[in-house]
């Protein structure tokens, strides 16, 4: 009975350090990713500023192509959102905040089923004659969760990822001339 006891003290004093630790971890979180597309900025934010062609792009969109999305009725205006509903991609909310074409795009990421949000930014830049520079950003505030700060750390290796993967799709898809 002592041994049972004496597991159960160091299992309960282990999960007081690590949620003691979870509170000292960073309460922000940043992933970003860039490529150089070879397209003009016009033609690349054509593909970035409208919601509906994300679908283009987008690494999600080909993981779950059975995903249920849902448009407002505009989908290139502050205010417009898009709304998906995945068994395999969990479900969620996202919502342009501001939109300056052609130089960026910002939205609002609501993951409903984690209770998580983030701000979304997508930011072109000239980079030689011709050429953008595509930047993605993705921070959030992780509050005062140990259990969210903990996630926080692995938000790079989870999210950054579908950023390359995302961002070579972009640039396959603007500089094959797509509409």
């Amino acid at each position: 009975m002592k041994f049972v006891v004496r597991i159960f003290s160091v299992l309960v004093g282990l999960w007081i350090l690590l949620v003691l630790a979870g509170f000292l971890l960073p309460s922000h979180f940043r992933v970003e990713r860039s490529t150089v597309v070879a397209a003009g900025r016009q033609a690349v934010f054509a593909h970035v500023g409208d919601l509906r062609a994300w679908k283009q792009w987008g690494v999600w969109f080909q993981r779950d192509p059975g995903m249920a999305i849902e448009y407002s009725p505009a989908t290139t205006e502050v205010g417009a959102w898009s709304q998906w509903k995945s068994g395999s991609q969990g479900d969620g909310k996202m919502t342009i905040t501001s939109s300056a074409p052609p130089d960026s795009f910002e939205y609002r990421m609501e993951f409903t089923d984690v209770g998580m949000t983030a701000v979304g930014r997508v930011l072109l830049s000239a980079a030689g004659e011709g050429s953008t520079r595509v930047t993605m950003v993705m921070e959030g505030d992780l509050g005062n969760s140990p259990v969210k700060r903990w996630f926080g750390l692995l938000m790079d290796h989870l999210v950054g990822p579908d950023f390359e993967s995302g961002l070579a799709n972009l640039k396959r898809v603007c500089e094959k001339g797509s509409p």
